[in-house]
């Protein structure tokens, strides 16, 4: 089955790639001809374990390209949209890059041949009726005759991406005709039935059982398919704001915020899962997707409070982090503060929306001056916060240099293996803030470095 995919982001580059290795030969269509030029070079256009090595496998093989050009649009059965829908002021999602894809795609049309288009990006309810009639109006073909619209929404986390792609929990498929259903259907069969996994494991950059749970396949209609995914990262959002809170109140009362969520994980209703305490949520989904859920409830008179209470919450949260600082140091007037992780999570590069851009804001308000390694992240942090007076460090060790503080956001791997005696001896003030927990089996106390937590 011949599959093109429009947008060659995080969910375009994914999902082209794998449904390359799957057996479709797929045609990856984006604007930027740097990311094209990339692809077909063999090369990832953005940070995510193992997805490089995939793109060169599927195209040194012929299974996979990239183009400028929608036509490959004619040729293919079936044809992802999976350009971004960012937050507009009011909270609502942009539709343009949808509208301006869907329009494209539709002039490139074969009207003798049945194409199913899927949206696999986020977008808010009722949009795929309205993908159909852009289409319609752009191709001059009629929806459900020549061509049928339906929701697929991505469940991939950054940083596992791969394992979530090869190896999910559900597929969810929104249509309204049986042909599309039957047309998804054929297309997911190898990944459901698992039948070239023998070979493809060697590409894989997690464990790989033969015998693990299967993906459940569901079927709905578009406008609950749509609806899925927001309500889902919303949920998420509730369940770590809940947790950030009983951190606090952890602190405030003596107890220890990592037994209790233990405790609380280990009930089958509740599970272990985004249990864990941070500074907040944030990166490109958790904040543009409640955004959108909030703004769509209240436009019908449905408001979700929970979900309101979960910004403001997470709002307080970061506020609380910058307070911990504030409180011992006193003043961040002149204050030379240290930070280390700017993506909202390890094993990505991905910097939209982050903790740290909010923190550093407030951190710089203040009077502070900042320093700031990543991994990965750098080049996009600053790009995306040209506004933000921020030191960046080539080597994590160099934001402890006279710092008065040094806070980690984001638990990456390196991070931990870090010289922290060496660390807090080039401090001016040796404090650390771990908003992420991530460090304390360390014996700072040892060392002279005053280390706080959340939430112990």
């Amino acid at each position: 089955m011949k599959a093109a995919c429009i947008g060659s982001g995080y969910v375009g580059s994914v999902t082209g790639a794998a449904l390359a290795a799957l057996g479709h030969p797929t045609t990856i269509i984006d604007i930027d001809p740097k990311r094209v030029v990339m692809i077909n070079g063999g090369k990832s256009p953005l940070y995510e374990p193992g997805l490089e090595r995939l793109i060169r496998e599927c195209t040194g093989q012929g299974m996979l390209s990239a183009s400028t050009s929608y036509d490959a649009v004619a040729e293919a059965d079936v044809v992802f949209i999976a350009v971004g829908t960012p937050s507009l002021p009011d909270g609502t999602a942009d539709l343009s890059y949808v509208r301006t894809a869907s329009g494209q795609l539709g002039r490139h049309l074969d009207p003798d041949r049945f194409t199913v288009i899927v949206m696999k990006s986020t977008v808010p309810v009722g949009t795929a009726d309205l993908v159909a009639s852009v289409l319609e109006q752009a191709s001059g073909l009629r929806a459900r005759e020549h061509f049928a619209v339906v929701s697929n929404p991505e469940f991939l986390r950054e940083g596992y991406a791969l394992e979530d792609v090869f190896l999910p929990d559900r597929i969810v498929i929104g249509a309204d005709q049986p042909e599309a259903f039957e047309r998804l259907r054929e297309l997911y069969a190898s990944l459901l039935n698992r039948s070239s996994y023998d070979r493809l494991s060697a590409l894989f950059p997690f464990p790989y059982s033969p015998g693990s749970a299967p993906a459940v396949y569901f079927e709905t209609d578009p406008k609950s398919a749509e609806l899925i995914k927001y309500v889902s990262n919303a949920f998420l959002s509730v369940k770590i704001s809940y947790i950030n809170e009983v951190a606090r109140l952890c602190e405030t009362l003596g107890a220890n915020v990592l037994d209790v969520a233990k405790g609380m994980g280990l009930d089958s209703r509740i599970g272990g899962k985004f249990l864990e305490v941070s500074s907040g949520w944030s990166g490109s989904c958790f904040p543009k997707d409640t955004a959108e859920l909030l703004s769509v409830s209240r436009k019908y008179e449905s408001e979700l409070t929970l979900v309101k209470a979960a910004v403001l919450s997470n709002e307080a949260m970061m506020n609380y982090c910058v307070r911990k600082v504030q409180n011992r140091l006193k003043t961040l007037n002149g204050k030379a503060v240290g930070i280390l992780g700017l993506t909202f999570k390890p094993n990505t590069d991905d910097a939209r929306q982050t903790q740290a851009s909010a923190m550093i804001r407030k951190l710089t308000g203040l009077g502070a001056s900042v320093s700031a390694h990543d991994p990965q992240g750098m080049e996009m942090f600053a790009r995306l916060n040209p506004e933000l007076p921020v030191r960046y460090c080539s080597n994590p060790e160099d934001v402890a240099t006279r710092a008065d503080a040094v806070i980690l956001l984001t638990h990456w791997r390196e991070y931990g293996e870090l010289d922290w005696r060496q660390m807090g001896e080039a401090m001016r003030h040796p404090y650390v803030l771990d908003t992420r927990n991530f460090l304390l089996r360390l014996p700072f106390g040892q060392w002279g470095v005053c280390y706080e937590g959340i939430g112990i």
